[in-house]
């Protein structure tokens, strides 16, 4: 069987999991006021990044491996849109990061420091970030010269070369680069589509170098460093407080809730390295071959990371695993109680 009928169909289940999943997620923490905490509601934010994913990213990957005729810029949009969403993953990740840091390291004025306004001012201003950073091909840093450049061979219009979709219109458009025109006054609205079409891939329209530069080293390995900074200050309180007093019930609850986002943000690391070494191997080895089943491979498994974050975290907090088994149970199983399923679960504290 040809390796792109197994990515489509392995990309297909995987994506109809991803979106029932985390729609699961969703309805547990909305009907379960036991587990609306800052913690569960960033997760359940997370899931919504996941979701979109599924509902969107995924089928825009698929179209992107066909190799379609298409618009320059309906094929950009595909490539990036699942940038958007890993950038607000990471960008999350570090505000889950922050808010155990603050939980644990200072416990008596957290509730003073951090409140619901706030986490959701932080959600907004990630979103804000993650398109900005996402969509920055949109605004010039893209291959539109190399996209078009087989189609000005083999046809006579002298079509324009915008670099930018937002600069249409506007003379500087573009945020990144200057936006490039030629004079269009003769020209149909035909003739210049005409000029704008390629065909769709995410190398054919992505630059190697924001990849590598700026979605990496800046947007993904930086909040990583932080983050794992956090992670190893906050374990060592731990780890000193253990060795003072011991470490109270309410205290062991959150530092095993901290265990269970760092594992989430290693299975995060390790799932998306393949995909960004690819990145690299492509700006610094141009001439390096490689299967194209490699490739799609990457590609699957920094998709399947939005089905795993919230199965580890409900597999290692009891309490939201129950409670996700119940509305399993309950709402898509149509079974009204079922205790073999899911015992004791009247009462959820807090996680």
């Amino acid at each position: 069987m040809d390796s792109l009928v197994i990515y489509i169909m392995m990309e297909s289940i995987l994506a109809l999991l991803v979106v029932l999943v985390n729609i699961l997620v969703c309805v547990t923490v909305y009907l379960h006021k036991e587990l609306r905490s800052i913690t569960n509601y960033l997760i359940a934010c997370l899931a919504m990044a996941d979701l979109g994913v599924g509902a969107l990213g995924i089928p825009f990957s698929v179209v992107l491996s066909l190799g379609k005729t298409l618009c320059f810029y309906s094929c950009l949009f595909m490539a990036c849109f699942p940038l958007v969403t890993a950038q607000f993953s990471m960008l999350l990740l570090l505000v889950i990061a922050i808010n155990m840091h603050l939980k644990i390291r200072h416990s008596a004025r957290y509730a003073a420091i951090v409140n619901k306004r706030k986490v959701i001012a932080l959600v907004f201003l990630c979103w804000v970030v993650s398109v900005i950073a996402g969509f920055t091909p949109l605004m010039g840093w893209n291959q539109m010269k190399t996209y078009t450049e087989r189609n000005i061979t083999t046809t006579s219009i002298k079509q324009p070369l915008e670099r930018s979709i937002i600069g249409k219109n506007l003379p500087y458009g573009g945020f990144l680069s200057k936006v490039y025109y030629n004079n269009r006054r003769n020209m149909s609205y035909s003739e210049i589509h005409r000029g704008h079409l390629g065909q769709c891939s995410f190398e054919a329209t992505v630059s190697p170098e924001y990849l590598v530069y700026f979605h990496f080293l800046v947007c993904t390995l930086l909040p990583l460093l932080i983050m794992l900074g956090l992670y190893v200050d906050l374990f060592r309180i731990v780890q000193s407080y253990y060795a003072a007093q011991g470490m109270p019930t309410a205290k062991r609850s959150e530092v095993q809730t901290a265990r269970s986002l760092f594992l989430m943000l290693g299975l995060f690391c390790l799932l998306w390295v393949p995909l960004n070494v690819n990145n690299m191997l492509w700006l610094f080895c141009s001439t390096c071959s490689q299967p194209l089943w490699v490739s799609q491979l990457t590609v699957f498994l920094s998709h399947l990371n939005s089905l795993t974050n919230p199965l580890l975290y409900a597999m290692r907090k009891k309490n939201f695993g129950a409670a996700l088994r119940l509305v399993f149970v309950r709402y898509i199983l149509c079974i009204p109680r079922c205790k073999r399923c899911c015992p004791d679960t009247k009462v959820y504290p807090k996680v």
